[in-house]
């Protein structure tokens, strides 16, 4: 059995996070596939066995589990020894703005265009803005820098790294109105280890509508 096991799902940014961060750090780990798409995490079983949040990620470690993925990636920095910022309240600000704002409007827009069918535009479209944004942000903080907080990514950069990395059909934003996050995508592919979701996360593929 591998030293970490990951319970996950292709489609989710939020375990993406967590198996980025552990195949960047080369951790032998084991993705466990959940069956999202059929309500395996809404049981009371799998609430009672795996996590009472009914949310993936959850990380399986020494004897004890993890949820949330900005809990986990802090913990995995802690445990390999990697990708924690030399100032940790800037790193746990950006955390916060990724989970509040970045990844919270992608992700939520994202699942609307790709996963949802008859969305109410006009929701689409709001979240779509949100999203819009949010990046801005990201793109005013990269401007002069490499990563988030310098020259060396942290654990803040991973966590929002979740949902860049899926195939652009599934978010389509127009990238040339983001060249500093067109650049942090490509030296986050250009690390070893580095492999795209559908690449790196075992289990069944969503029917798209």
């Amino acid at each position: 059995m591998a030293a970490f096991r990951l319970h996950c799902f292709p489609e989710s940014g939020g375990c993406y996070k967590v198996a980025l961060m552990l195949a960047l750090c080369g951790a032998e780990w084991e993705g466990i596939p959940v069956d999202y798409y059929h309500g395996e995490t809404r049981t009371p079983e799998w609430r009672a066995r795996v996590s009472v949040m009914g949310e993936v990620p959850v990380l399986e470690h020494a004897g004890r589990s993890r949820t949330q993925s900005g809990v986990i990636l802090t913990y995995l920095s802690r445990e390999l020894g990697r990708f924690a910022a030399a100032d940790a309240e800037e790193q746990l600000r950006w955390l916060f703005f990724d989970n509040h704002k970045f990844t919270s409007y992608l992700a939520t827009w994202r699942w609307l265009h790709s996963f949802t069918a008859n969305a109410d535009p006009a929701v689409v479209a709001a979240f779509r803005a949100r999203a819009e944004n949010a990046f801005r942000v990201v793109e005013a903080q990269l401007e002069g820098r490499n990563f988030l907080l310098g020259d060396a990514p942290c654990i803040a950069d991973i966590s929002m790294q979740g949902y860049l990395h899926f195939p652009q059909e599934e978010w389509p934003l127009d990238m040339a109105a983001f060249p500093n996050i067109s650049g942090w995508i490509a030296r986050f592919r250009a690390m070893p280890g580095w492999k795209a979701p559908y690449e790196l996360i075992p289990g069944a593929r969503f029917p798209k509508p």
